[in-house]
């Protein structure tokens, strides 16, 4: 009968090791996607430059005119140890950086930054939010007019980085340079401009700042 309660309880103590290996092991393998989340955040500066596809209902539209899958865009800024994204949507704001990305879609996001780095000095950093300011608040720009009194995206981003740092991000284009041949491009265009499309009109895209050769890609999910 002892020998009986003996294995019993040697069985039992084996089966609880076993387990707690199992959940340990667990434990471990969770840590580096942790740590890959957190090494993520730290690899983030100020002045970084995050790309998302908007889920709006222009963002199609956006797409197939400039070939490209990113139609969104801000610039990221550390204010109070948070990270948040300087933006024109309705209207120009900072939004937190997880609520930024959750907005996008799939939660997809890639980050680029100034391949001349050393440039963005805390001075100049400064002088992007400085420049900002005056565009805080403003509405955003559905018809891209080159103009200051409201303001689309990209738009946002290409001015500050000139004004501030005095560096131009992208190819600026007309918007006859866009492909407008798709039927939903044309309705939203008929929709904006009814019989008068701007075609001459100044514009920097997303795309264009995207894959700029004064960027590099330092964070992708």
């Amino acid at each position: 009968m002892k020998k009986l309660l003996l294995t019993i309880l040697i069985i039992g103590m084996l089966g609880f090791l076993a387990y707690w290996a199992t959940e340990k092991s667990q434990i471990v393998e969770k840590v580096p996607e942790y740590e890959e989340q957190v090494k993520s955040y730290n690899h983030i500066q100020n002045g970084d430059i995050i790309f998302q596809t908007s889920l709006s209902s222009q963002s199609e539209a956006i797409q197939l005119a400039t070939d490209s899958k990113y139609s969104h865009m801000g610039i990221i800024y550390e204010n109070d140890n948070k990270w948040y994204v300087f933006e024109a949507v309705q209207p120009v704001k900072l939004t937190p950086l997880e609520e930024w990305i959750s907005r996008g879609e799939n939660g997809h996001y890639v980050i680029k930054r100034l391949r001349n780095s050393e440039a963005l000095t805390a001075p100049v950093i400064e002088k992007m939010k400085l420049a900002g300011e005056k565009f805080k608040g403003k509405s955003y720009d559905l018809y891209f007019e080159w103009s200051d009194e409201r303001i689309y995206c990209s738009e946002l981003v290409w001015k500050i980085y000139k004004e501030a740092a005095n560096i131009e991000i992208g190819q600026l284009e007309q918007l006859s340079d866009f492909d407008l041949s798709s039927d939903l491009v044309k309705g939203k265009m008929e929709e904006r401009y009814r019989d008068k499309i701007p075609i001459a009109e100044k514009v920097i895209s997303p795309a264009a700042m995207f894959n700029s050769d004064k960027l590099i890609t330092v964070e992708k999910n």
